[in-house]
């Protein structure tokens, strides 16, 4: 008995497998571009001063706000300072290596800032990061 080959299979059109990961590889690359650039913090805007020595810190737990009228912000919401201490020594409870990162107005007083720092050091509170622009080294 003869057995009779199909040769419509033979003649049809493969799929190309290369030209379709090169796509995929093109559409990860840009995602992963595109999301390195929404890791922006957003919060109140202020002009803060520039620093030609800076250091990029990526966690934070609070990001506190100072501007120049003296008011202040915790992330997007604005709180008087005792409600912060308590926030922050509830925090502090949870992680010893707790950190505040202070945004201050370039035109905010001293004093305001060392009034924020000194309640929060009253709290327990002993890291904290000043936020400044990028500055060039000139």
């Amino acid at each position: 008995m003869r057995v009779r080959r199909n040769r419509i299979d033979e003649n049809l059109p493969q799929p190309m497998l290369s030209p379709m990961i090169d796509m995929i590889f093109l559409l990860l690359v840009f995602f992963i571009v595109s999301t390195m650039y929404m890791v922006e913090i957003k919060t109140i805007p202020i002009k803060m001063p520039t620093a030609a020595h800076t250091q990029t810190v990526t966690k934070s737990t609070f990001v506190v706000t100072v501007k120049q009228d003296g008011t202040i912000y915790l992330d997007d919401d604005k709180i008087d300072l005792p409600t912060l201490c308590e926030n922050a020594k509830g925090q502090l409870v949870v992680d010893e290596n707790f950190a505040v990162i202070i945004r201050g107005d370039k035109g905010v007083e001293y004093g305001n800032v060392i009034k924020l720092m000194d309640a929060l050091k009253g709290v327990g509170i002993n890291k904290f990061g000043l936020a400044t622009e990028t500055g060039k080294n000139k």
